[in-house]
């Protein structure tokens, strides 16, 4: 984990209505990491007050609610991602949407943080250096779902399932989604979604409704390696 990653961590694990209070610090450590808290930092740092709060992110397996395509302002994010990684923007928009609901400040009980709900240990992996930003937050996120597809064949149930409750456990249970309740519930969930994002470009486009589910996975590059 990169220096100061461990600290953020900590400090977004307070209660959420707390660090709702008094709103957004972000500074930056000497090794380049960017750091949010709603602690304000020593006189020494050299804080910024954002607007906004951190918001809590709602369960993976909550129901579908809320907008019915991804905001405008993210959809350059997500289709550079997509094109970069070759994992179809539509299953980019449902987990965005599955993790999240487009709410870039959102962060989980457990740590997860921003559109995509990344951990900070695998924000650093990914190379996300500001985890609350967009555009880095897509990012991680898609390239993340590059990795998961490269283990799993471009499989996109095991790489839903893989999101969720981690590639480990998708192993442990044979390939298959394993049998958590909230687990299953968001692979449901974010399928439904898919769909829906996959018809909505079908119509954007006007091409004809395909006959099969050619195009339901993410092997296209299943080889190339993140950089």
């Amino acid at each position: 984990m990169r220096p100061g990653l461990a600290f953020l961590t900590a400090l977004l694990l307070l209660p959420l209505g707390a660090a709702a209070s008094g709103g957004i610090y972000r500074y930056v450590e000497k090794d380049g990491t960017i750091i949010y808290t709603n602690v304000p930092p020593p006189g020494s740092k050299r804080a910024k007050k954002l607007k906004g709060t951190f918001t809590q992110a709602q369960a993976p397996s909550a129901p579908v609610r809320g907008r019915a395509s991804a905001p405008t302002e993210l959809e350059p994010h997500i289709e550079l991602a997509s094109k970069r990684y070759k994992i179809p923007a539509s299953l980019v928009r449902a987990i965005m949407q599955a993790e999240s609901n487009f709410d870039a400040n959102a962060v989980s009980p457990k740590g997860a943080c921003g559109l995509m709900q990344l951990m900070p240990q695998t924000a650093a992996e990914m190379y996300v250096k500001d985890i609350f930003d967009e555009k880095e937050n897509i990012e991680g996120g898609v390239r993340y779902l590059r990795v998961l597809a490269n283990q799993f064949q471009g499989d996109m149930v095991k790489m839903v399932a893989a999101y969720n409750a981690g590639p480990d456990a998708v192993r442990k249970y044979g390939g298959r989604v394993p049998p958590y309740a909230e687990t299953q519930e968001y692979v449901r969930k974010v399928l439904q979604l898919y769909y829906h994002y996959k018809e909505r470009e079908r119509l954007a486009l006007n091409e004809p409704r395909e006959a099969d589910t050619d195009g339901d996975e993410a092997s296209d590059g299943a080889g190339v390696e993140p950089r």
